[in-house]
């Protein structure tokens, strides 16, 4: 499983669009899926589903749904400010233990 380095966003987190169709907008993360460095965010890239009748849905109809984000394109909101913060994630390597030949 990729990580893609980007920070890791829990469901009902604060994040706020940066760039493309939505920017601006800001609303609460429904998924993540980390696979494919995607987010969902409610109420935004909405899109709609045309869907046939079916023994699930007898009526069938035009439906409306969030579409997946890429996870570079949202910020999270920090609760102190209410603004998007720019997050940077830090990895620490693993100390080797060495052996001293004396």
């Amino acid at each position: 499983m990729q990580n893609f380095g980007f920070p890791n966003y829990k469901k009902n987190d604060l994040v706020q669009v940066i760039s493309g169709k939505h920017k601006g907008k800001k609303g609460k993360v429904l998924k993540m899926i980390k696979r494919k460095g995607l987010i969902i965010v409610e109420k935004v890239n909405v899109v709609k589903r045309h869907t046939k009748p079916s023994q699930k849905d007898p009526k069938g109809g035009i439906f409306e749904k969030e579409a997946p984000l890429h996870v570079c394109k949202v910020l999270p909101i920090s609760a102190k400010t209410n603004k998007p913060v720019r997050v940077s994630v830090w990895l620490k390597e693993k100390e080797k233990k060495t052996k001293k030949k004396s």
